[in-house]
This record gives C-alpha cells, sequence and structure tokens, in this order.
C-alpha cells in the first residue's frame, strides 16, 4: 500500500474501532445503570433487541445509499448519530429515552459497517484485501476487548461518564473523517451504480440475497452471528452455574480470547487466506467451532474453559474476515449492497441467537453449546454444494 492509502485504512480502521469501543465501554455499567433507574432485565434485553433490530431494518437501506451517495458521507453520518446515540443515553432520564438511544445506535451501525467495507474493497487490490478485512475485524475484536476496561475504569467517575467520552470520541472521528477521506469512487460511478440498483427495496434487497452466489456466504455470515452471540450471552451464565466463576475470572478468559483471535487475524489471515482460499478457511472454521462448541460441555477447570474458549474465538474471529474477503470478491460494482445484506443477516443472527441461547440455557445450560455445534454443522455440509467456479466465473466478469 502506498502511504496515503495507509492513512486512510488507519482512518477507516479507527472509525470502526471507535463504534465497537463505544458498544463494549456500557457492558460493566449495566448492573448499576438498571439500579440507578429500576430497569428489569427484560427491559435490558429489550434494548439490546431494539439495537439489532433497528441495525436489521437500516442496513439494506444503509448499503443502498453507499453505493448512491457514496461510501464518506454514509460513515461520517453513521458516527455523527453514533455520537448523538451514545450522548442521549448519558442524558437519559426516562426509559423511553433509552429505547431511542439504542435504536439510533443500531442505525448508526448499520450506516458506518457497509461505509467502511465498501470504501476499504474500493482502495483495496484482490491480494490485499483479505489483509485490510483482516485488520478491519481485529479492529472490531479490539474494541469489544479493551471497550469493557476503559467502561469500569471511566465508570469510577459516575456511570454516566462513560456514554459522554463515547460521544466524544465519535464526533472527533466524524471530523477528522470529514477532512481527511475523500470519496473514492466519481460522482459517474456512484451513479452507475445506484441508479442500477435505485428500484431496490427491503424486501428486493432479501430476495435478491438470495441469489445462490451471495445467499451460501450470507447463511454463514447468520450463523456465525447466531453462534456467537449465543456463545457469548450464555458463557458468563454457563461459567457461574457450572464452576462458580468470579466476573473477574470470565473477564481474563474473554480477555485472553479475544487477544489470541486478535493477534491471528493481524499477522496470519493473509497468509491463511493466500495458502487455504477463502472456501477451505471457512470450512475449517465451521468444523473447529462446532467440535469445540460440544467440548464446552465436557471441560472441567479453568484452563480447560479457557483453552477451548481461546480456539472458539479463533474460529469465529477468522470466520468473519474469510466471509467479508469471499463476500466483497463477488461483490464486483456492488459492494454497498453486499455490505449492507452482510450487516442485516449478522443483524438477524445477533436478534435471534440470545433469544434461542437463553430459552434452552433455562432447559439445560448445556443445551445452547450443543445447539450451536448442529446449526454449525449445518452450515458446513451447506458449504460443500458451494460452486466455486461461480466465484471463478464472478471474478473474471
Amino acid at each position: 500500500m502506498i502511504r496515503n492509502q495507509k492513512i486512510v485504512l488507519l482512518i477507516l480502521l479507527s472509525n470502526i474501532f471507535v463504534a465497537f469501543l463505544g458498544v463494549g465501554l456500557i457492558i460493566p455499567i449495566m448492573p448499576s445503570f438498571m439500579n440507578e433507574m429500576n430497569l428489569s432485565g427484560a427491559t435490558m434485553g429489550y434494548m439490546v433487541a431494539a439495537f439489532s433490530f433497528s441495525q436489521l431494518l437500516m442496513s439494506p437501506v444503509a448499503g443502498r445509499w453507499v453505493d448512491q451517495f457514496g461510501r464518506k458521507k454514509i460513515i461520517i453520518i453513521g458516527l455523527f448519530i453514533f455520537c448523538l446515540s451514545e450522548l442521549l443515553f448519558g442524558l437519559g432520564k426516562h426509559v423511553l429515552v433509552l429505547y431511542l438511544s439504542r435504536i439510533l445506535g443500531g442505525i448508526s451501525a448499520a450506516f458506518i459497517m457497509p461505509g467502511v467495507t465498501a470504501y476499504i474493497a474500493d482502495i483495496t487490490s484482490l491480494e490485499e484485501r483479505p489483509k485490510a478485512l483482516g485488520y478491519l475485524s481485529a479492529a472490531i475484536s479490539t474494541g469489544f476487548i479493551i471497550g469493557p476496561g476503559i467502561g469500569g475504569f471511566i465508570a469510577e467517575y459516575g456511570i454516566r461518564v462513560p456514554f459522554f467520552c463515547a460521544a466524544a470520541i465519535a464526533f472527533l472521528a466524524a471530523i477528522s473523517s470529514l477532512f481527511i477521506l475523500k470519496e473514492p469512487l466519481t460522482k459517474e460511478q456512484l451513479s452507475a451504480i445506484s441508479s442500477k440498483n435505485k428500484k431496490a427495496s427491503f424486501v428486493k434487497e432479501l430476495k435478491k440475497s438470495l441469489n445462490p452466489l451471495y445467499f451460501v456466504a450470507f447463511i454463514i455470515v447468520f450463523v456465525l452471528a447466531f453462534g456467537l452471540s449465543v456463545y457469548e450471552t450464555v458463557f458468563s451464565l454457563f461459567s457461574d452455574h457450572k464452576f462458580g466463576f468470579t466476573p473477574k475470572d470470565i473477564a481474563y478468559i474473554i480477555t485472553i480470547s479475544s487477544i489470541f483471535g486478535m493477534i491471528f487475524q493481524v499477522f496470519l489471515f493473509g497468509k491463511m487466506i493466500h495458502v487455504l482460499g477463502e472456501k477451505k478457511l471457512i470450512q475449517l472454521c465451521l468444523i473447529t467451532g462446532a467440535i469445540f462448541a460440544i467440548a464446552s460441555t465436557v471441560v472441567t477447570n479453568f484452563w480447560l474453559v479457557l483453552m477451548v474458549t481461546c480456539i472458539i474465538f479463533l474460529a469465529f474471529d477468522l470466520l468473519r474476515p474469510a466471509l467479508t474477503t469471499f463476500l466483497s470478491r463477488t461483490a464486483g460494482s456492488e459492494q454497498g449492497f453486499v455490505a449492507g445484506m452482510n450487516s442485516t443477516y449478522t443483524s438477524l443472527g445477533n436478534i435471534v441467537g440470545p433469544t434461542i441461547g437463553g430459552i434452552l440455557f433455562d432447559f439445560n445450560i448445556h443445551f445452547p453449546y450443543i445447539f450451536s455445534a448442529i446449526i454449525l454443522a449445518v452450515a458446513l455440509f451447506i458449504t460443500v454444494s458451494w460452486k466455486e467456479k461461480r466465484l471463478a466465473d464472478r471474478t473474471v466478469e
């Protein structure tokens, strides 16, 4: 990459990092927030659903706008909406304001994610893209990793302070993007893409995603989000019920596992794609995830739990950029549509996963992991019929 391209990539990665840092900041604060405002656990669950649901509804529209109005504008608008969302949550004294904040947060995620993904696809070659998208996934993971720790530290000054800090950081990111980023596509290129897709609607976008060229990958995107959200939702409850782990024990496991996955993303993902290709790497991750989801039900101590969790996180952390690389390579001029639908299927998984995981957990603490393993195995079976010739044909086109 040339120097200017590296600077642009750094700005884009910073934007994604800021968004997911803001999400992570609130994790250690939520119990205190619940107590201060006398909120029920169900209410907090509905807020999570509100975020994912608004992201789900907005993602196809945002993906289309990325192709119509340009990557830069949508990214900056998303950052300003995220800033407003965090500010409202910090100021909110009524539950309806908190719901509005989470809805705006979901909309901002729907704007930022496809905008950044499409921008990266525009400025990188086919050879550079896997490495760049590995960085993208690592930026997301890093935001999640350090977000809770920073949030817990800042909350010492007040449980609402982390939200104001997140709003300030998002505002600075939006301003820097406004002055540093340049639209990667010309008006003519945007016009050609938008005129091709201008009649699209939410339903039409969903139908279009059923195209065999994309559908298997989108199904696995859903499976990834579903499996990871089930695992993360149930993990702390499972660890507490089965092993009596303390919050500090659980934090150590999640942090170490996330760092382990991030290291692979940054330093080895590009090489693994080069050696294995997207399809084989995706299949390897699905096999690994299914096996170790079952292993989670039979481990007996802290160190075994840590080892299994590290491997599962690694499988998910490599699966995400492998899928994104495949989708961006097959998208051609439809980067916005593909990135938007990627976000849509991710949102679906994030809505359905925690709901089913919680229900199954009430029946038996092992059922969520067993069910996740079954879903991953089904996805693996689907990839067997994945026609790589379509990929080759599309690449030539």
